[in-house]
C-alpha cells in the first residue's frame, strides 16, 4: 500500500508583513479621516462653516431713504433724491490692464475736478475690490463716466438729500453730511426718526449663481415724516423782509420769529446771514448758527409792558393810574435813570408810549424786586421755551439774595437780563393769549398743547391796548400796517464788551401782535450790531415788522379789525425811544 505524503505548501517570505502592514496603513487613514470628520464635525465645525458659507451665502440690504420734512400745508423742505456714485475694483482695473488708457483717465480725472496722478492712486492697489471714485455725482457726470467705459469703472445709485427752500428756512431744518447721517438743526436733533432701518435678505447661491435657497429676510422698517408748524409762505416773507433789512441797515446780523398765538406753533423762524445747504462749497460756521435761539441779549425797553403788567398783577397800580417823571431824571445811589425829555405827569400808556425810564424805574422800586422777578419768570425768561431746539438758550435771569435800586431800575428797561429772540416772542405771546402761556412747538398741532394761566387776562388786555398806542402814535408809528390794529414794543440795548462795560454797538428790537381785536400772530425782530445812525428798535426793527405782519395777515386770511384806517403809509424811518 503506498502512502501518499501532501507536501506542504511554504508561504513566500514577507507576505503575513506586508498583508499586516497594508491592514495597519488602511486603518491609520480611516482613523485619520474620521478624527478628521470628527474634527470638522464636531470639534471645530464654525470656521470651515463660515467658509462654506463665504462661497455660498449672499446677502442683499433693502435700502430705504430718509424721511421727508414737511411745512404744515405739506409742502417739502427736506428730501431724498437719487444721485450715481462713482466706484472702481481696481482688482479687475488690473486684470484689465485699463491704467493704460491715459487719455480715458485724464478725461475722469478732469470731470471730477481732480489730478490723475491722485485718481490713479486710488486704485493701484489690486487687493481691494471696492474704492469710491467721486460720490452723488451730477447726472451730466455720470452719462460721461458712462460714455468712458473704463474696465472696472462703475455707477451705483444712492440718495442725496436736497432743500428745496434752500437758505430761507436753512438754521431749521439743517443738514446732512454725505453719507445721509444729520449734522445740524432737526437733521441732527431727529436723525433716528429719518432714518428707519434698511431691510435685509440672506439666500445661498451655487456654482452657477443660480438661488438655490432662502435663509432669512428681514422687513425694511420705513422711515417716519416730520410735519413743523413752519407755514413755508410766512417763513418766505419773513426771511426776505430780514435779509434786506440786514442789508440796508449794515448790521452784522438779524433774527425774526413769527408765533400762531392760541396754538404756540411756530409759523416762521429766520436768520440773516444764511446758508445754502446744497452748496457745501462755501459753508462757514458762523453762518450756520440759528440765531433764534443760541443768541440772547439784554433785551431794552421791550420789557417794559412786563413791569407795568406785574403792577396791575400786584395791586400796585390801576389801568388809569399816572406816574410823575418830572424833572425828567432820578438819581438812585449816585448814578442817574433819565428821559430824553421832562414829560411830567404821565399815564401808564404814556409811559410804554414814550418809553420812560424814569417812569417804569419807578413802578418798578414801588413794586419790589420779588414780583418783579416773579413777572419775568411767570413770562418764560430765564427758563426754555419748551421747543426743545438743538442749542437753545435760557439767557440769564439773576437770582440774587440782594438787589440794589440802580438794579431793580436798570432790571425795569431790561438791562441785567438776557433773552433770546424766540423767549421774547414767547412773553409777548402769553400777553396775546389772555395770560395763558403754553410750551411753544415747531411741529404741526392738530390741538393746542396744555396751558397754565399765570397772568390776569383783563390785565393783558389792559398792557395790550397800552402797546397799541405806542404803535399809533409812540415809539413805533413805524410798525403800523394799514387796515390792521397792531400792538407792540421798541426796544434799543447797548452792547457790553468783552472786558466789561458797554460799547459803542446797539441792537434793535421790536416785538408786536396783530391783530388787536382778535389776537392772532406775535412777531418779534433782533436787528443786531446796525451800522447806521438808524440803529433805534423803532426805525431799525419796527418796519420788518410792519412788513412781516401785513403779508402774513394776507397769507392767513385774516380779515383787517381797522378798516377806517386806510391811508398808505410811505416808507420812512424816525422816532425815538
Amino acid at each position: 500500500m503506498a502512502v501518499t505524503r501532501r507536501k506542504k505548501r511554504s508561504e513566500p517570505a514577507g507576505t503575513r508583513w506586508r498583508f499586516y502592514t497594508a491592514v495597519f496603513l488602511l486603518f491609520g487613514v480611516f482613523s485619520v479621516l474620521i478624527a478628521r470628520a470628527a474634527y470638522i464635525q464636531v470639534i471645530s465645525p464654525d470656521a470651515f462653516s463660515l467658509q462654506g458659507d463665504m462661497r455660498s451665502l449672499r446677502s442683499a440690504s433693502v435700502a430705504v431713504e430718509r424721511g421727508t420734512i414737511v411745512d404744515r400745508n405739506g409742502r417739502e423742505l427736506a428730501v431724498s433724491v437719487p444721485v450715481e456714485t462713482v466706484w472702481a475694483d481696481p482688482k479687475r482695473i488690473a486684470e484689465k490692464d485699463a491704467l493704460a488708457d491715459e487719455r480715458r483717465w485724464q478725461a475722469l480725472a478732469e470731470t471730477f475736478r481732480m489730478n490723475r496722478n491722485e485718481l490713479v492712486s486710488k486704485v493701484d492697489d489690486e487687493s481691494k475690490r471696492f474704492v469710491y471714485l467721486q460720490r452723488k455725482v451730477t447726472p451730466s457726470e455720470a452719462d460721461y463716466v458712462k460714455q468712458l467705459k473704463i474696465p472696472g469703472v462703475y455707477l451705483k445709485t444712492e440718495s442725496r438729500r436736497y432743500y428745496p427752500t434752500g437758505e430761507i428756512s436753512a438754521h431749521l431744518i439743517g443738514l446732512t453730511d454725505i453719507d445721509g447721517a444729520g449734522q445740524e438743526g432737526l437733521e441732527l436733533l431727529y436723525d433716528e426718526h429719518l432714518t428707519g432701518t434698511p431691510g435685509k435678505r440672506v439666500y445661498r447661491k451655487d456654482a452657477q449663481g443660480r438661488v438655490v435657497e432662502e435663509i432669512s429676510q428681514t422687513d425694511a422698517q420705513q422711515p417716519k415724516q416730520l410735519t413743523l408748524s413752519i407755514d413755508q409762505r410766512v417763513q418766505a416773507t419773513a426771511y426776505t423782509e430780514l435779509k434786506k433789512a440786514v442789508r440796508y441797515n449794515q448790521a452784522t446780523s438779524g433774527s425774526a420769529v413769527v408765533l400762531n398765538v392760541e396754538t404756540g406753533e411756530v409759523l416762521a423762524m429766520v436768520n440773516s446771514p444764511s446758508f445754502n445747504p446744497n452748496n457745501r462749497a462755501e459753508l462757514q460756521s458762523f453762518r450756520m448758527r440759528n440765531r433764534a435761539v443760541t443768541d440772547s441779549y439784554e433785551p431794552g425797553s421791550t420789557m417794559k409792558p412786563l413791569v407795568i403788567l406785574s403792577a396791575l398783577e400786584n395791586g400796585r397800580h390801576k389801568a388809569g393810574d399816572s406816574i410823575d417823571t418830572s424833572p425828567g431824571w432820578l438819581r438812585i445811589g449816585g448814578r442817574r435813570v433819565s428821559d430824553p425829555r421832562n414829560y411830567g405827569e404821565l399815564s401808564l400808556t404814556e409811559v410804554l408810549k414814550h418809553s420812560s425810564n424814569v417812569g417804569v424805574t419807578k413802578i418798578a422800586l414801588d413794586l419790589g424786586i420779588e414780583p418783579l422777578l416773579q413777572t419775568y419768570a411767570d413770562a418764560g425768561f430765564g427758563n426754555d421755551t419748551g421747543i426743545a431746539l438743538l442749542g437753545e438758550s435760557i439767557g440769564i435771569l439773576g437770582d440774587r439774595r440782594r438787589w440794589s435800586e440802580f438794579e431793580i431800575a436798570t432790571l425795569s428797561y431790561g438791562y441785567g437780563l438776557s433773552a433770546t429772540t424766540l423767549q421774547l416772542a414767547n412773553a409777548y405771546n402769553i400777553i396775546a393769549n389772555g395770560g395763558l402761556k403754553r410750551p411753544l412747538t415747531i411741529f404741526r398741532q392738530e390741538s393746542p398743547l396744555p396751558a397754565e394761566q399765570v397772568f390776569n387776562p383783563d390785565n393783558t388786555r389792559a398792557v395790550m391796548h397800552m402797546m397799541e398806542e405806542v404803535v399809533r402814535d409812540g415809539t413805533a408809528k413805524a410798525a403800523q400796517v394799514p387796515g390792521y390794529r397792531v400792538a407792540g414794543k421798541t426796544g434799543t440795548t447797548r452792547k457790553t464788551k468783552t472786558g466789561g462795560g458797554y460799547g459803542d454797538e446797539y441792537v434793535a428790537l421790536f416785538a408786536g401782535i396783530a391783530p388787536v381785536s382778535d389776537p392772532k400772530i406775535v412777531v418779534v425782530v433782533t436787528i443786531n450790531e446796525p451800522g447806521t445812525d438808524d440803529y433805534y428798535g423803532g426805525t431799525a426793527a419796527a418796519p420788518v415788522f410792519s412788513k412781516i405782519v401785513s403779508q402774513t395777515m394776507r397769507l392767513l386770511n385774516v380779515a383787517p379789525d381797522n378798516i377806517e384806517d386806510t391811508r398808505v403809509r410811505a416808507a420812512g424811518f424816525g422816532g425815538d425811544e
